[in-house]
């Protein structure tokens, strides 16, 4: 919590603070069928700041821009091909090279680059596609990764002095409740099945489909399809609820939940739902809640919509 006051300042320190002292005094839940950990909960919490609010969190992504084949240009001069931000890095930052789903950076002559924190005189990237690890690129003052969604190219960059993240407005929760605990059962997907989901540039990706999970709300069946998040080893749902446009964002929200035991068995905590990255940046490419996950009920709890960010029926589709 201390580097994440020093990097956002005091001005945040104290709403963090606020949040904190908050969720001590929300965290006492109802009669539910569940139990919530306040510390485990607090610590969730300044994690989930830290990823939305860090110096590399959603709010400090300045850019998206999608690279054509052959060669484009990058700086801060106008005109280039890829205009970055006025005064954060060269007027020229070098020359970008695509052909098929490889890219290459040629730096302009003087530029510094560093490459995974190691200077960097040019050459081949790895992008993120099927669920690598990218290069990171630093020069001036952004942090850029080359992104490959559905086979478009994209370099994404973030600058951690952005005014979208220095000014960032807090995240807000419903009070916390353990009657939003609420214990799951997942019907699996047959092996190998993938989720396809369109996102909001206009594509679709595909995950592996997990199965789909059972519970109960005020004794009422409803049913979520969940993938396999691979990078947290864990389930990823996206909902939607009848609170989504007016107390939560309007495009849903995401969650997690622990692999079933060999019961089939796991838990839902809608206590820790929280808003996807387009709540914060215009810039990111947030996949869509799929049909099938639209809750005919209101779930409050988790994450309230953010007061600072675009709007939800204002992205990119």
């Amino acid at each position: 919590m201390d580097a994440l006051q020093a990097a956002i300042g005091g001005r945040w320190a104290s709403v963090l603070g606020m949040v904190l002292s908050g969720l001590l005094a929300g965290c006492v839940g109802g009669s539910g069928l569940g139990t919530i950990d306040e510390a485990e909960w607090m610590r969730w919490k300044t994690q989930r700041l830290e990823s939305a609010a860090g110096t590399n969190g959603w709010a400090s992504l300045v850019g998206l821009h999608w690279l054509p084949e052959g060669a484009s240009t990058s700086g801060t001069r106008s005109g280039l091909d890829h205009v970055f931000p006025s005064g954060r890095a060269p007027e020229l930052v070098g020359v970008w090279h695509r052909s098929g789903t490889g890219v290459r950076l040629e730096p302009a002559p003087g530029v510094a680059v560093l490459k995974n924190g190691q200077p960097f005189s040019g050459g081949p990237l790895v992008t993120d596609a099927h669920g690598a690890k990218p290069d990171g690129l630093s020069v001036g003052g952004l942090r850029i990764t080359v992104i490959d969604r559905g086979g478009r190219l994209g370099l994404r960059v973030k600058d951690s002095l952005a005014p979208t993240r220095t000014g960032f407005a807090g995240l807000r929760y419903f009070k916390g409740s353990s009657d939003w605990v609420l214990p799951a059962r997942l019907e699996p997907a047959a092996p190998g099945a993938t989720l396809t989901l369109a996102n909001v540039i206009g594509g679709r990706e595909s995950l592996p489909w997990a199965g789909t999970l059972v519970f109960e709300i005020a004794g009422k069946p409803h049913r979520l399809q969940a993938a396999l998040d691979t990078e947290t080893d864990d389930l990823f749902v996206l909902f939607r609820d009848t609170t989504n446009g007016r107390e939560t964002y309007g495009a849903g929200r995401f969650l997690h939940a622990a692999k079933p035991d060999a019961a089939g068995r796991t838990t839902l905590d809608f206590n820790r739902a929280y808003n996807p990255p387009c709540a914060f940046t215009p810039f990111a490419t947030c996949p869509l809640t799929p049909p099938e996950n639209r809750l005919p009920v209101p779930i409050r709890a988790g994450e309230l919509r953010y007061r600072g960010g675009p709007d939800s029926h204002s992205i990119r589709r």
